[in-house]
């Protein structure tokens, strides 16, 4: 990381605290940096008034504002198939990637990208979520796809969205085909939120089924906001404890529906569970636990654990490096022709 950008998160902290007539003029300089880190993926625990608790509906108002600017400046890359509607509200959309040479073999494998935003904020052409996994894979005759759905804002809480992030993958196998890309070498993918709601589709066999779901090749947990959702409200920090109970609700039992931990039967692809060491709320041990279930039950299952930001988790996919090779790693284990593309 440059010098500039480790010295963006420690002056926007001293910008944060700044009395209101001064932050009337430092607003710019403020907004820039948010802006900025919203850019590089950057740690939206820190980014965004840490400080107090915050519903959906106030944290929405702030990202909404910043990551338009932010992608108004400096867009991700220009999809070939742009807002395809998976369902009939207004946030079932994705977008597609196509590699630029035909595929007449129609065997192309697919990754299906869902961003994240604690449930209740994210965009799926936000530039950390498409710039490097695009550029890295589509070349090597990949399609990716990146999706949005609705929010807890939308009337949508966690076990709502796993649903919908299930429909839109029916609806990418659906047509697969039409893209040159093959319907059984579906790869799900997800950031923090997104790796929950991917874990959890792959995990629950129940969801999977009303949405007419097929067999997955296989699922990527980026840092995932919770794996083990009994394990994880005790713990969540504090500024995030509202927008979580908006997401999960405030019993143990809805708890244990929306946890992939405790959904995972011997019906689930394999996974891999990348996880943040930095992160004070030890995401790494809910996915080694997970991972140790889910071997138990003969679904192969694996931790890769990253000294890096929950941000850089996301954003640095794709780049040049032991990290994005451990993951192809991963998924050049799943089958042959996903390999071959990997070489």
């Amino acid at each position: 990381m440059s010098y500039p950008q480790r010295l963006a998160p420690a002056l926007l902290a001293v910008l944060l605290t700044l009395p209101v007539a001064e932050q009337a003029v430092a607003g710019p300089w403020r907004d820039r940096l948010r802006e900025r880190r919203t850019e590089q993926g950057g740690n939206e625990l820190a980014d965004l008034g840490a400080g107090s608790a915050q519903s959906c509906a106030e944290w929405s108002r702030k990202v909404d504002r910043l990551q338009a600017r932010a992608q108004g400046r400096n867009p991700g890359p220009r999809p070939d198939l742009r807002d395809l509607a998976y369902g009939g509200q207004t946030r079932q959309t994705l977008d597609v990637f196509l590699p630029k040479a035909a595929n007449d073999k129609g065997d192309a494998p697919i990754i299906l990208m869902v961003h994240g935003g604690g449930w209740c904020v994210g965009d799926k052409a936000a530039r950390s979520i498409t710039e490097n996994k695009v550029a890295r894979w589509v070349p090597k005759g990949f399609i990716v796809v990146s999706a949005n759905y609705p929010m807890v804002g939308d009337g949508s809480d966690a076990l709502a969205q796993a649903h919908h992030i299930a429909r839109a993958t029916a609806f990418v196998q659906a047509k697969a085909r039409d893209w040159g890309g093959d319907p059984r070498r579906v790869i799900l993918m997800g950031h923090s939120a997104g790796a929950h709601l991917v874990s959890l589709v792959n995990a629950d066999a129940s969801i999977r089924r009303v949405n007419a779901v097929q067999p997955l090749l296989g699922v990527v947990s980026l840092d995932a906001g919770a794996i083990d959702v009994v394990r994880q409200m005790p713990n969540v920090y504090p500024f995030l404890e509202v927008r979580y109970r908006e997401a999960f609700g405030d019993t143990e039992s809805a708890w244990i529906a929306a946890s992939p931990f405790h959904q995972i039967d011997r019906t689930a692809a394999p996974w891999l569970g990348v996880c943040s060491t930095t992160r004070k709320d030890e995401p790494c041990g809910q996915a080694q636990a997970y991972a140790e279930k889910s071997n138990d039950l003969g679904v192969r299952a694996q931790v890769v654990p990253q000294r890096k930001s929950h941000g850089a988790i996301n954003a640095e996919l794709g780049t040049p490096g032991d990290y994005t090779r451990a993951v192809e790693a991963f998924m050049a284990s799943l089958d042959p022709a996903v390999a071959r593309r990997l070489r």
